[in-house]
């Protein structure tokens, strides 16, 4: 119970599921949330960690109360976490004219913005009382600029960004540190039906290795790869017309169901 502790949601596959291997070799204990808790478990016990250095928590980030009780389960069974990333995400195109994808924007704020809230709910009080913790927010380069097709997931990460900025000022005085990462392209289930190109595509685990970095420093925000966060900001001081027409001909996010 000495050994660190870390409390990762969306850790079944990607992003998450690398960031656990990085923690784990580090020494760290993982409290790892998923929805699919089978799967997850049997991915922790094909690595060969002992059952002591590890448990997995069943929530859904659009369920508030599951997501919460996740968080409160970890506090009894594991302890007070010494970080906490709020990793899960869904990312789907959507067309504002189609009725059916007004759905598709609810589940991804939901998921996205309110599902990391939810995330680092429980942890707070507790962390400030021990005045030690850091906050990991999950968002993207896609924050940085709307994309055509995107822009459910744009937003929404657009306001994880934002949503992690007013979290740290509220808790930087009682020694905590709120963290915000900005993932440029990572080959995961996320990014694998793109239709355009991704460049400076990161494999998850050379994302996880530089995240893991960039979490111990305590940076405050961080683009992974940085060349990456080059270009985005680039794009973000075009002058709109400018923006708009290197979009031209630029592939969609696919919708549900596509």
């Amino acid at each position: 119970m000495s050994d660190p502790l870390v409390f990762i949601t969306g850790a079944s596959s990607g992003i998450g599921q690398a960031l656990a291997a990085r923690y784990a070799r580090a020494g760290w204990r993982l409290a790892l949330v998923a929805r699919r808790v089978a799967e997850l478990e049997a991915w922790c016990r094909g690595q060969g960690w002992p059952q002591d250095r590890w448990a997995v928590y069943g929530a859904d980030m659009r369920d508030v109360d599951a997501t919460v009780a996740a968080g409160r389960d970890c506090l009894q069974r594991q302890g007070l976490p010494d970080v906490v990333i709020a990793n899960a995400g869904i990312s789907v195109g959507v067309d504002t004219a189609e009725f059916a994808d007004l759905e598709v924007i609810r589940a991804t704020f939901e998921t996205n913005n309110l599902g990391m809230a939810a995330t680092f709910q429980p942890f707070l009080a507790p962390m400030r009382e021990r005045r030690s913790g850091t906050l990991v927010g999950i968002a993207s380069v896609a924050a940085i600029r709307g994309l055509p097709g995107h822009g459910a997931y744009c937003a929404s990460k657009a306001g994880v960004v934002a949503y992690c900025e007013s979290l740290r000022g509220e808790c930087r005085a009682h020694g905590l540190r709120v963290v915000t990462l900005l993932p440029g392209y990572v080959a995961t289930p996320l990014t694998a039906g793109n239709s355009y190109g991704m460049p400076f595509l990161l494999s998850p685990e050379r994302f996880a290795d530089r995240a893991w970095r960039a979490i111990a420093a305590g940076d405050s925000y961080r683009v992974i790869p940085w060349q990456m966060g080059v270009v985005a900001k680039l794009m973000r001081v075009l002058p709109n017309a400018w923006f708009d027409r290197l979009l031209v001909g630029r592939g969609r996010k696919k919708r549900q169901g596509e």
